[in-house]
């Protein structure tokens, strides 16, 4: 459904700082590179994790979409980084079954902007 947004909201710090910007991580560090682009680096890990909250919270979601654990959102909106530089991003949530925070899954590359 669009037109929701999701309410409460939680990344885990080790999915930024071990994942998604990790250089050596054999998926994330293919985002990470992504990231640094805009600015984003391990050492400030925190400005990255406070910048998807805000995409997940103010951007606009598409969902649920049904998973085996749980629903699934999809929020892609525009981030704009330490460095100045905007691309769209793209994160993913999920609601586990008896509960109401969205956890962050993962945030990938969308097109630049």
């Amino acid at each position: 459904m669009k037109g929701m947004k999701l309410e409460a909201l939680h990344v885990e710090d080790a999915k930024v700082r071990d994942y998604l910007l990790s250089s050596s991580h054999p998926v994330g560090r293919f985002k990470a590179r992504f990231f640094r682009s805009l600015g984003f680096t391990e050492e400030n890990w925190p400005e990255l994790k406070t910048s998807l909250l805000c995409l997940g919270r103010d951007g606009m979601v598409t969902g649920p979409l049904p998973s085996d654990h749980g629903s699934k959102y999809l929020v892609s909106d525009s981030l704009t980084g330490p460095n100045g530089r905007s691309a769209t991003v793209l994160t993913v949530w999920i609601v586990l079954e008896h509960s109401k925070t969205a956890r962050l899954v993962t945030a990938m590359p969308g097109d630049r902007t």
